[in-house]
């Protein structure tokens, strides 16, 4: 069988993916979560229609991105894989039942007879939007902190991890407010840039106090980011990131349309590379690198093989979804 690996740094190249592809969902599946979670508290029936279209044409193969992650490792890093996937089984459960439960909810809302029905379905969308995103947070959380892989029971469950889940519960309806803004326009319009200002505020608390706890919580992180010269080369990211949270700031203010989820986006790619500064080079924090997680040489490059086809047909389709369903929606039915 063929095998790249003697001119190809292949178990690096597959992390890259699979950062890649964790990193597309969160922001593509991140900012309709976010809707789900704001959908209860919008002003009118009208406004949460609206809310709904605009994240109907794209919120299933937005998850596509989840499969390609999670099918990703398992073909390349089958170890971390497996020591990963034991660990969080409950939550990734959890967070399934919430996914199917939203995408249930989804098109069943546009089929409802009467307000009671579509009532049912408003709630039935926010929970499980909600859910999902809890024990999205909770898992990183519980990944960061390290202990899960200890083999205890309940490990992923503690303060931080729930701490986590609660903050990316924020970050994802700031992904969501945000989002449309763009998309909406009067009355929704106004109301979700009205909420963006003040998650802006939520937002920028968790981040700061996470970035405070995990250095805490870990020594190798604090060793990693406080160390000299480190602490010089990635000092760039938390003023990156806090100018991000200015501009943001400013663009709410000034009304701008599409500047508020450029920054939430910015503000999402700098809080990932501070967790990729921590962890690097390390698939299971500080006890397996990924060159040692990875696959065989001739598997990851078949395996590449297939990657080469089947990402440039996801990032394509993704693109022109977008550009196909750009423009504002309005509160009419799709379905």
């Amino acid at each position: 069988m063929f095998d790249f690996s003697s001119f190809l740094d292949l178990p690096l190249i597959f992390s890259g993916v699979i950062a890649f592809a964790i990193f597309m969902y969160v922001i593509l599946d991140g900012f309709d979560l976010g809707i789900g979670i704001l959908f209860p508290y919008a002003p009118t029936g009208q406004c949460r229609d609206k809310m709904m279209n605009s994240v109907a044409p794209f919120w299933d193969g937005n998850e596509t991105w989840l499969v390609l992650g999670g099918g990703g490792m398992l073909a390349a890093f089958p170890l971390a894989f497996s020591i990963i996937l034991p660990n969080f089984y409950i939550p990734i459960i959890l967070m399934l039942m919430g996914l199917i439960f939203r995408g249930v909810a989804f098109e069943f809302r546009f089929k409802a007879e009467g307000k009671r029905e579509e009532k049912i379905w408003n709630y039935s969308f926010h929970f499980g939007s909600l859910i999902a995103t809890f024990f999205q947070g909770v898992m990183l959380g519980a990944y960061i902190k390290g202990d899960v892989f200890d083999n205890s029971n309940f490990a992923w469950f503690s303060g931080f991890s729930v701490f986590c889940g609660v903050a990316l519960i924020f970050g994802y309806a700031l992904l969501g407010s945000t989002w449309l803004i763009i998309k909406t326009h009067d009355r929704t319009q106004i109301w979700a840039r009205k909420v963006a200002f003040y998650l802006l505020f939520i937002v920028g608390i968790f981040v700061a106090l996470v970035s405070i706890i995990t250095p805490i919580l870990r020594e190798e992180i604090f060793a990693r980011w406080f160390s000299l010269p480190n602490i010089f080369y990635f000092a760039a990211i938390p003023f990156f990131t806090i100018a991000a949270f200015i501009l943001m700031l400013s663009a709410l203010i000034s009304k701008h349309e599409k500047l508020p989820f450029i920054c939430a986006i910015a503000i999402f790619i700098l809080c990932y590379l501070g967790l990729a500064v921590s962890l690097y080079p390390y698939m299971i924090p500080y006890q397996v690198t990924y060159a040692g997680a990875a696959a065989s040489g001739p598997s990851l490059s078949l395996t590449l093989i297939g990657v080469v086809i089947t990402l440039p047909a996801i990032l394509a389709y993704t693109f022109y979804s977008y550009h196909i369903f750009r423009g504002k929606v309005s509160h009419e039915h799709l379905y």
